[in-house]
């Protein structure tokens, strides 16, 4: 895999096939070392009850090796909503440790 395009595809495809979730990109500036993306129909929480906090640390942990996997550097992603805070999708941001 060698440009973004190609490592989101395959990663797509991989997370739907394992009914993990559905994987999208919202924007992406790797040069700049950040990427939002959400994850709908999360395994993790999809369809839980609402709660007063975002839960999908293991996907934190999963995205974050996932980038770090593709570019060979350390990332670290961050759940900014999830699907148990409202927001009906799990959206990610998703930083190179520089």
């Amino acid at each position: 895999v060698h440009t973004l395009e190609e490592f989101v595809s395959k990663t797509q495809d991989v997370l739907k096939s394992m009914k993990i979730g559905v994987l999208r990109i919202e924007d992406a500036k790797l040069e700049e070392g950040k990427v939002m993306l959400t994850i709908d129909e999360d395994l993790d929480c999809s369809g839980l009850p609402e709660l007063e906090t975002e839960i999908c640390i293991y996907d934190e942990g999963f995205v974050s090796a996932l980038f770090e996997c593709f570019t060979k550097k350390p990332w670290s992603a961050k759940e900014i909503d999830c699907w148990c805070t409202g927001a009906r999708t799990c959206r990610f941001l998703v930083t190179e440790d520089r």
